[in-house]
């Protein structure tokens, strides 16, 4: 005969572990509610500009530095993999901004004092272990780069960019390393998309372990395939013009896409179990 429900608690406890906590609810979302997350991360850069300015500046300030110094170096080749790697990394450097959204919409005392100690405090947090995550497959796509234009270019050195461009867009070796490549980089923005689009803000927002953020974030899009897509696609188009002007743009655009991403985190999941 079977002990009774509550022995078997006792028994659990004694032991030293607790049940496991159940995955957060992931709902279903229509192209509505990916305007309406555009809607309201517009409207939050409005309320609160100098945090989005600040917040997107930098970063684009960084990307700016990274290309530089490539330059500098002589990697000529690697400026165009950095500046298209460098926007793997938004999500993660969006954090601040997912917390002023945060306390708007809770209607929370909105100070730098109290936003950056938020951010901060992260690095505690299983927040990190995102870091992690992205900052793996940076390397990843930085390596494949690498090695791909050592096979179909070799291991030549270019006095100039326009040289590099040259020759990759006007012979076959070129053009094959540009194709593959592309290629390449798609499907590792495709899977951090996937691993990223929620659980960064799901993290920030409530106690769950990165993994088990990942797989909601995961669930979120396999859920909703059609929005999520055009999600990501818009995303990644507009990173990319953005990025064209020696990433000057992102100053405006990446604080609209961070506010709408924890608006439409907060559309996506609710992280207590139904």
């Amino acid at each position: 005969m079977s002990e009774p429900p509550r022995a078997l608690d006792r028994e659990t406890a004694a032991a030293g572990t607790a049940p496991r906590r159940a995955d957060p609810f992931v709902r279903e979302i229509t192209i509505s509610d990916i305007n309406d997350a555009w809607a309201q991360g517009l409207r939050d850069f409005q309320v609160a500009p100098i945090f989005g300015l600040a917040f997107g500046g930098f970063y684009a300030a960084a990307g700016i530095a990274i290309v530089c110094c490539a330059t500098v170096l002589g990697l000529s080749y690697l400026v165009y993999p950095l500046a298209a790697g460098f926007a793997l990394i938004g999500p993660f450097a969006a954090v601040g901004l997912y917390e002023v959204s945060r306390r708007l919409e809770a209607g929370m005392t909105l100070s730098w004092h109290r936003v950056l100690g938020v951010v901060f405090e992260q690095r505690h947090r299983q927040l990190a272990w995102m870091a992690f995550v992205v900052l793996f497959i940076f390397i990843v796509w930085m390596y494949q780069v690498q090695l791909l234009f050592a096979l179909f270019i070799g291991l030549h050195s270019f006095a100039t960019l326009k040289d590099l461009l040259a020759v990759l867009t006007t012979t076959p070796e070129g053009v094959a390393f540009l194709v593959l490549g592309n290629a390449i980089g798609v499907c590792l923005s495709l899977i951090l998309f996937a691993l990223t689009v929620v659980s960064i803000p799901l993290l920030l927002d409530h106690d769950v372990d990165f993994v088990t953020a990942m797989i909601t974030s995961v669930r979120a899009v396999i859920t909703n395939p059609g929005p999520m897509l055009g999600w990501g696609v818009t995303i990644g188009v507009l990173l990319f013009l953005a990025s064209l002007p020696l990433f000057v743009g992102l100053t405006v655009i990446l604080p609209i896409l961070g506010h709408a991403t924890w608006h439409l985190y907060r559309r996506v999941v609710d992280p207590v179990p139904v």
